[in-house]
């Protein structure tokens, strides 16, 4: 291989990084992916970094919560969220797709 470390790093973190595909196929992207997070933090961070010293500490803990509710009407909603309650109660998915016990008596 031409990067033997890179290959090495993901052979062993094989399982880690395909573990999305034990859950419904609908929650993929948000797994994958943790930049909504990211992104809503980071006006956050700004505004406190901004505001520093020049507050006190309940009204900087207001100002977050406030900005917290603000950024909350731009997230998107959960794609399959019907199925949090199953994978909550351990139902398994394979490739995505739940796996009954016909199918799990097959493999």
């Amino acid at each position: 291989a031409k990067y033997p470390k890179a290959v090495e790093c993901l052979s062993k973190d094989r399982d880690a990084l395909l573990a999305f595909y034990d859950f419904p196929a609908e929650h993929w992207t948000h797994i994958r992916t943790t930049n909504v997070i990211e992104s809503s933090f980071a006006t956050i961070r700004h505004r406190t970094r901004q505001a520093k010293g020049c507050v006190s500490r309940i009204t900087m803990l207001t100002m977050i919560y406030k900005m917290g509710l603000c950024a909350e009407d731009s997230w998107r909603k959960l794609r399959g969220f019907r199925h949090l309650a199953k994978v909550i109660e351990g139902v398994k998915f394979k490739d995505g797709i739940k796996q009954t016990e016909k199918d799990k008596a097959a493999a």
